[in-house]
């Protein structure tokens, strides 16, 4: 009778404690190892035709960083010297955020937002560059913006190919992730553009952003941050990933949830020391895909530093980080 009892006792604390056990075993790949200047937010990674890497991020005038081998980075200034004057309609300090860099009738573009903290007064400005290095860049001007009266807000771009056409993405609470298509030559938002909906949350402040999209076969994937970013070792930020075999969507996850109705695959959260993954960019280098994201260093105060992890993909065509 004791055995028995002792049993059903242990089996009972066994069950009670399948939940944390389940928790537990979710593990998640530690970033590369990197040395050098480590800190960034909102990364965006290219490499260079002329050899090497560099990452542009929110922070001083776009902040920059290079490295030749992707494990050592240095600290190279900014993209620009100083603020472009329209800047200053958004902000006070002339601070821009989350910039995305790609290549393409060759020269460099890169885009990023300006705004201020918890309003859609917001717009995305577009730059161009020969070689993509810092202190080589002219910009362009707004390539779209929002209004307080508009249903979404214009910052976190990120810009894709699809069937000849080019498209960007963003987007950031205000009902979530966005997508107008751009002129090529130009750079800039055509006029008649149709504002698509690509993801949102089901309840407000609706806690997606930072959207990011990639073709991996026959479908686009979208990668977004879901919940909170920027609060250092309190930050809850992870990237969710669904997708469609149209770039406009309708972009679902492996079970067939909208990501307008809250889906998304869960790719990447926080664990150990690193916190708040998320403001991630994909890229491509050494023949493989890279996820590129900052995450919050819970043993060094909350500061915000880079993450690289080698991007995969399953049998099934879903992405995994290794």
């Amino acid at each position: 009778m004791k055995r028995l009892r002792f049993a059903t006792l242990l089996t009972a604390a066994l069950i009670a404690l399948l939940p944390t056990m389940a928790q537990a075993n979710v593990a998640y790949p530690d970033p590369l190892p990197l040395t050098g200047q480590q800190i960034i937010h909102d990364p965006t990674v290219i490499h260079l035709k002329s050899g090497g890497y560099v990452a542009y991020s929110t922070g001083g005038v776009i902040g920059a960083r290079l490295s030749k081998d992707l494990r050592h980075w240095t600290d190279a200034g900014n993209a620009f010297a100083e603020p472009p004057s329209w800047w200053y309609e958004y902000n006070n300090t002339g601070d821009p955020w989350a910039p995305d860099i790609s290549y393409r009738a060759g020269r460099y573009w890169l885009y990023y937002a300006v705004s201020s903290w918890g309003t859609n007064h917001s717009a995305i400005g577009v730059a161009t560059s020969p070689s993509g290095l810092p202190g080589t860049w002219t910009d362009k001007g707004k390539a779209f913006t929002s209004g307080t009266t508009d249903s979404f807000n214009a910052i976190d771009p990120a810009l894709v190919r699809a069937d000849g056409r080019l498209w960007m993405s963003f987007g950031s609470y205000w009902t979530g992730i966005r997508m107008v298509e751009l002129d090529p030559l130009t750079g800039t938002a055509r006029p008649d553009t149709t504002v698509h909906h690509l993801a949102t949350r089901p309840d407000a402040p609706y806690a997606v952003e930072g959207p990011y999209i990639v073709k991996h076969g026959r479908h686009y994937y979208l990668f977004a941050s879901y919940d909170t970013c920027c609060a250092g070792a309190d930050s809850t930020y992870r990237i969710r990933v669904g997708r469609s075999t149209s770039v406009t969507g309708p972009y679902t996850d492996s079970t067939g949830k909208p990501l307008l109705e809250g889906g998304g695959d869960l790719l990447l959260a926080g664990h150990g020391r690193y916190v708040g993954t998320g403001g991630e960019s994909v890229f491509r280098a050494r023949g493989q895909d890279w996820l590129a994201y900052h995450y919050y260093d819970a043993e060094d105060n909350g500061t915000p530093k880079l993450g690289l992890n080698r991007l995969g993909w399953t049998k099934h065509g879903w992405p995994k980080v290794f």
